[in-house]
């Protein structure tokens, strides 16, 4: 699949990338050879291929979760050390 300039100055325009004549043609070279290769992958035949996520045999090594309650006083301790606190709790700047 080739893939012409405008749609590559497209993808840049997406990207906020500023780049010049020189750079659209070659990631436009670039970009259609792995379109290209890509569609070779198309071809291969996968119907006896079970779908693999990880082929090492490593596997998550998971605990239950619990819940260890600290004394007042080693609670305040580290309640203190916060630069700022919300009804007893550590405020922290908004995560959007």
């Amino acid at each position: 699949m080739k893939i012409d300039k405008k749609q590559i100055q497209r993808i840049a325009d997406l990207a906020r990338l500023d780049l010049s004549d020189d750079e659209l043609e070659k990631y436009r070279n670039q970009i259609s050879d792995i379109l290209v290769y890509i569609d070779q992958l198309q071809e291969v035949n996968t119907d006896n291929v079970e779908p693999t996520a990880q082929i090492t045999g490593l596997e998550n090594v998971l605990r239950e979760d619990e819940i260890c309650e600290w004394d007042k006083e080693e609670s305040e301790k580290a309640l203190n050390q916060a630069p700022e606190l919300k009804n007893n709790q550590v405020k922290v700047k908004r995560v959007l």
